[in-house]
């Protein structure tokens, strides 16, 4: 009997949570998080999850405690970590979009760029890429690690700030002002230079990203389905925008075919009336966990 193989696979806990074990239900894995441990359950034998911060992932995925895991791309620069970037997924906490880190000062402060930050005081808990990004710019200030609530540290302890933004309501809030991006960052499935070395390892990390890609792609799009006469499927069909070829199947109706297509959901309300008027009937709208490419 073969023992069964297993794949060590760490998802961040935090702020990304949330969104990381929403877009892991839709690629087909769920994962169910202990209150008491950092183990969490995984309905496939073949894996063992730990939720752990990003911050430490790329460290204990470089050092092959872990096979793989998802964390942002920024701590793996932070981290310096050698490591396999297998993916890029592209969601955040907040929505399908990049994230930033940012060096950010008060707005009535007279420090006005990144040349202003000279000879001052930095807080930030990425304390690497700030300082690789002053010293590219020909800067020196000093910078300190914050472990947290940065944004109020300015200016009473500090003269600036370099924090992770996406929409930047939390630094308005704060009465702070974006003097440059340091960084645009995305989540990454990174992997164990070792165990992507391994045929088995592997093959189970690129299902994995195959799946997650999948499963983001679906995020903004919806399939359609309808029915159409012959004489007007060509007028349907050019009021479809296809994700790719309509799939077009015959009715046992004479003269009647089904179509079905993905298409993305922002334009089905403006669609919908355009394929009704030209003859399409029997219109479904459903979503989709998947599209693979």
């Amino acid at each position: 009997m073969n023992e069964t193989r297993i794949l060590k696979l760490a998802l961040p806990k935090g702020s990304l949570q949330e969104s990381t074990l929403e877009m892991m239900a839709r690629a087909g894995y769920h994962v169910k998080p202990s209150s008491r441990s950092y183990i969490p359950h995984v309905d496939d034998p073949e894996i063992e999850a730990r939720l752990i911060r990003a911050q430490e992932i790329s460290r204990y995925v470089e050092h092959g405690a872990l096979d793989a895991g998802l964390t942002g791309y920024d701590w793996v620069l932070e981290n310096d970590s050698d490591v396999v970037e297998v993916a890029n997924l592209v969601y955040a906490k907040q929505g399908l979009r990049p994230v930033k880190w940012v060096l950010a000062a008060p707005n009535d402060s007279p420090i006005r760029s990144i040349q202003d930050l000279e000879g001052k005081r930095i807080a930030t808990e990425a304390v690497n890429l700030t300082r690789k990004f002053l010293k590219k710019n020909g800067v020196h200030a000093e910078v300190e690690f914050s472990w947290g609530a940065t944004e109020v540290k300015a200016p009473e302890f500090v003269d600036a700030i370099c924090e992770l933004t996406e929409t930047g309501s939390s630094l308005r809030a704060n009465n702070l002002r974006i003097l440059d991006v340091v960084l645009e960052s995305t989540t990454r499935l990174i992997a164990n230079k070792k165990s992507w070395q391994d045929k088995w390892k592997r093959k189970k990390i690129e299902t994995i990203a195959m799946l997650l890609k999948g499963a983001l792609a679906a995020e903004e799009k919806v399939g359609l389905k309808m029915n159409a006469p012959d004489e007007k499927l060509q007028e349907i069909l050019q009021a479809l925008p296809a994700l790719r070829n309509p799939t077009i199947s015959r009715l046992s109706k004479g003269g009647w075919v089904a179509v079905e297509t993905v298409v993305d959901e922002r334009v089905v309300r403006e669609i919908i009336p355009s394929l009704r008027a030209a003859g399409a009937e029997g219109i479904i709208e459903f979503p989709l966990n998947k599209v693979i490419y």
